[in-house]
Order: structure tokens, then C-alpha cells, then sequence
């Protein structure tokens, strides 16, 4: 998703905790390389016992390790700029009473943006409640970068904006566009659906 600009909440810094801050930074880089950038989240009985050893609060040990776990998300992202072409998709599949579609991707100079919709029986979504907000990743290979940037809905309907860096080529025959389903925007729950375009 895109993010605010971040504006230094102080003018203030006790720079006798330097030396301290740079080894936590070294720390940090050493830790993403052990875990191969997958630390996964501390058991809560682990951060008892530090929030008692360390005299600090459980909770803003929570608040730093799920910032911990998530430096994909802070990546810095490409905004699409150079406008170019429209090139048609016209790709859909109906699975599990849902209606995914892509019809086109915006190529850009220095990026394209793909919108996946998915659209369901709005009457049974009323009656039943039964439709889940869930959250979808584009993969196109370890050559692209794709970022949902934006997304939102009505009853029956929700689209997303993705980014994908670099640009596809105008000649997109071949590729295939998989949108993988998970339960949280961490990407740690699969609910195993996987919408697969392949574009002839």
C-alpha cells in the first residue's frame, strides 16, 4: 500500500546513544541475515520474559517486533510516471461463486499498473454475510517488483491497483499473472486460492 511521507516527530536526539543506535541497526541487518528476511514473530512467553528482564512494556515489544518483520513493506516503491498505452487483457475466471477479471494494464514509462477486480452475488453476500476481505499478492517472477498501491469496494464489487517494476514488455503474450490469496496483508496465512491469467 502506498505511505505517507515520514516527518521527524522531533527536533530532539541524546547523541550519547549513538554508538547504541548504530549497533542496533547492526543487530538488525544481522538478524534479517540469519533468519534470510523471515524472522517470523517472538512467542508471547518470550516477550514476558524480556519486557521483565529489560524493564520495558510488553506491548511496545510487540509493536517492535511486528515492525521487525515487515521491512518488505517499507521498500521504497515506484510511482508510475510517462503515462504510454492501454494494452488490452480481457482475461477472466469464475472460482467459488467469485469473478476475477482483468482487462488491461497502463504501461507507463517506467512501470505498468494492473487492476484485478473480483465481483460476487451481492444478495448473498447480504443474506449470508459470508464474503471475507481478504488480500491478494501478484507474482510475475523474480524479475518484477509488484505492489498493491490501492484497492477498495462495494457490495459485490472490489479492485486493485498494482505496481509492477520494471515495466512488462507492450508484447505481453506468455505471461503469466498469478494472484495469490491470503488471509493478512504479512502474507502469513495462504488461503491456497490461487487466480492464474495466462495471456496467449
Amino acid at each position: 500500500m502506498k505511505r505517507m511521507p515520514f516527518e521527524c516527530p522531533t527536533e530532539h536526539y541524546d547523541e550519547r546513544i549513538f554508538n547504541i543506535d548504530e549497533q542496533i541497526c547492526a543487530l538488525i541487518n544481522q538478524r534479517k541475515e540469519i533468519s534470510g528476511n523471515n524472522p517470523g514473530f517472538p512467542p508471547f512467553g518470550y516477550i514476558s520474559k524480556w519486557a521483565s528482564s529489560f524493564e520495558l512494556y510488553e506491548d511496545y515489544l510487540k509493536a517492535v517486533f511486528g515492525t521487525l518483520r515487515s521491512e518488505e513493506h517499507f521498500k521504497p516503491m515506484v510511482e508510475p510516471s510517462g503515462f504510454r498505452k492501454h494494452i488490452p487483457v480481457l482475461k477472466s475466471i469464475e472460482k467459488d461463486e467469485h469473478f476475477y477479471s482483468v482487462t488491461s494494464l497502463r504501461q507507463y514509462s517506467n512501470a505498468s499498473v494492473i487492476t484485478f477486480s473480483i465481483d460476487w452475488d451481492m444478495a448473498t453476500d447480504i443474506s449470508t454475510n459470508t464474503h471475507k476481505h481478504s488480500h491478494f499478492e501478484l507474482y510475475l517472477g523474480e524479475k518484477y517488483d509488484c505492489r498493491m498501491t490501492n484497492g477498495g469496494g462495494t457490495s459485490g464489487h472490489s479492485s486493485y491497483n498494482y505496481v509492477v517494476s520494471p515495466p512488462l514488455s507492450d508484447d505481453i503474450s506468455g505471461t503469466e499473472l498469478v494472484f495469490k490469496e491470503y488471509s493478512d496483508p504479512f502474507k502469513n496465512r495462504s488461503t491456497g486460492i490461487e487466480i492464474v491469467f495466462r495471456v496467449e
